[in-house]
C-alpha cells in the first residue's frame, strides 16, 4: 500500500545532490545481433560477482538488463560505480557468449517474440496493459538526483518539465524499428512515452500535497497500487528520495551516456538553486511542452524547438549550448563537465545509411561503439 505521509518524511530527510544512475542493455546473439533470452543466465551469473550481485536487475523482457549504480555522495561518485559495473557487466556477457547494445530501441528484432520477465511485479504489469507492456521493446538511461524536502522535490519536477524534450532530443537514438526508418529520431518515446499510462511529461502539480492528493486518487480508484506505477518522465522516487529522469534513449558509448547522464543531474540540480534563489517562472503550459516533446521524438537534434518563454522557434542543435549555459552554476558547484558528442546516435545510424549501409550495419557499428567503450571503463580485479 502507498503510503504519502511515509513518502514525504523520505523527501524531508533526504540529502541534496546524492546521484544513482540506472542504464539499459539489451542482450544480442553475436551472431546476428539480434535480441535473445538470456536474463535469467546473466543474473544468475551476475549473482556470483559481489560488485554486480546488487547493481544488475531485469526490466520487462528477458533480452534487457539493466546496471544500477550505488548510491553516489555526488555524480562522480555514481559515475565510478557505474563504470565499475558496466565493465563487469560487458565482460561477463562476453564470457557467456553473448553482446551487449545500448540504444533506445533494437531496430529489427521482432517484439512478439520477446518473454517478459517470470516476476510477479512484471506479469501483473503484462496482464494489466497487454500489447501496451508487450511492445514496450526499450532502453533508456535513467538518473536519480536527491532532493531535500518534499515541496522542493515538487518544484524541481515542475521546473524541469520545460527541459525534458530538450533532453529527449539531445539524447535520441532509436531511429530504425521492425526493419525500417521509423521516420522518428526516437521510435522508443513514441513506444513507451506515448503508449503507457501515466507516462510522458505530467501537469505541473504546485506543492506536495496536490501531489499526494492525486496520488492517492490513483490508489482510491484502483488505478494503481505502488507507486513505480507512474511511468511519468520525471517523478518523486518514494523510497529514495530522489527526483528521477527518465526521458533520455540509451547511449551507444559509455562516454555520451556518462556526458547525458550529467546534463541530467546538473538540469535537475539547477532547478532546485532557482527554487532556492526564489526563481520560480510561472509552470511551462502543457499544450507546449507537449509541442517539443512531439518534435524531439520526430526529429531529435535535427529539428526546430520552440522557445516556451520568448514564444518563438530555434534550432534544435542549440540545445546543448542552451542546456550547459542554464547549468553552469549548478555544474560548477556539483563539479560536472559534460563532454556532449557533435552528433547523437539517431544522426549516426542515419547518416550511415544515407551513405549506403544497412540498417544491420549501422547498428552493428552502434553495438562495436559500446563493446569498445563500456567493456573497458573501470575494471578493477
Amino acid at each position: 500500500m502507498l503510503d504519502m505521509p511515509r513518502a514525504r518524511e523520505v523527501f524531508e530527510a533526504s540529502d541534496d545532490f546524492t546521484v544513482g544512475i540506472e542504464e539499459e542493455f539489451g542482450i544480442l546473439d553475436p551472431d546476428t545481433l539480434s535480441l535473445t533470452q538470456r536474463y535469467d543466465e546473466l543474473r544468475t551469473a551476475a549473482d556470483e560477482d559481489d560488485v554486480l550481485r546488487p547493481r544488475v536487475a531485469g526490466e520487462l523482457i528477458s533480452s534487457e538488463i539493466e546496471i544500477r549504480s550505488a548510491k553516489g555522495a555526488g555524480f562522480s561518485d555514481a559515475v565510478a560505480s557505474q563504470r565499475e559495473a558496466r565493465a563487469r557487466l560487458f565482460r561477463l556477457a562476453a564470457d557467456h557468449g553473448a553482446q551487449l547494445s545500448s540504444t533506445g530501441a533494437h531496430p529489427w528484432s521482432p517484439w512478439w517474440e520477446q518473454r517478459i520477465i517470470d516476476t510477479e511485479h512484471y506479469k501483473r504489469l503484462e496482464h494489466d496493459l497487454g500489447y501496451v507492456a508487450r511492445r514496450n521493446n526499450t532502453f533508456s538511461l535513467h538518473v536519480h538526483v536527491g532532493i531535500r524536502g518534499a515541496d522542493r522535490a515538487i518544484a524541481v519536477c515542475d521546473r524541469a518539465r520545460q527541459v525534458l524534450p530538450e533532453l529527449l532530443a539531445i539524447s535520441a537514438n532509436s531511429p530504425f524499428l521492425d526493419g525500417f526508418d521509423s521516420g522518428l529520431a526516437s521510435a522508443r518515446s513514441q513506444i513507451f512515452t506515448r503508449s503507457f499510462p501515466r507516462c510522458g511529461i505530467p501537469e505541473p502539480f504546485g506543492d506536495w500535497a496536490a501531489y499526494a492528493s492525486h496520488v492517492e486518487l490513483l490508489i482510491r480508484t484502483h488505478s494503481i497500487i505502488e507507486h513505480t506505477q507512474l511511468w511519468w518522465s520525471i517523478r518523486p522516487h518514494h523510497s529514495f528520495g530522489t527526483v528521477e529522469l527518465r526521458i533520455c534513449d540509451a547511449q551507444s558509448s559509455a562516454e555520451e551516456s556518462t556526458a547525458l547522464a550529467g546534463l541530467a543531474v546538473a538540469c535537475i540540480a539547477q532547478a532546485a538553486l532557482d527554487y532556492d534563489d526564489g526563481i520560480s517562472p510561472d509552470p511551462a503550459p502543457q499544450r507546449l511542452v507537449d509541442e517539443n516533446l512531439w518534435r524531439a521524438i520526430r526529429y531529435g537534434m535535427e529539428g526546430r524547438m520552440i522557445d516556451i518563454d520568448r514564444s518563438e522557434e530555434y534550432p534544435a542543435a542549440a540545445l546543448p549550448d542552451r542546456l550547459l549555459a542554464w547549468t553552469a552554476p549548478a555544474r560548477g558547484a556539483l563539479g560536472i563537465e559534460p563532454a556532449l558528442p557533435e552528433r547523437n546516435g539517431a544522426q549516426r545510424q542515419r547518416e550511415a545509411v544515407e551513405g549506403g549501409a544497412t540498417i544491420q550495419e549501422a547498428f552493428a557499428a552502434e553495438v562495436g561503439t559500446a563493446q569498445s567503450t563500456y567493456a573497458v571503463e573501470g575494471v578493477t580485479t
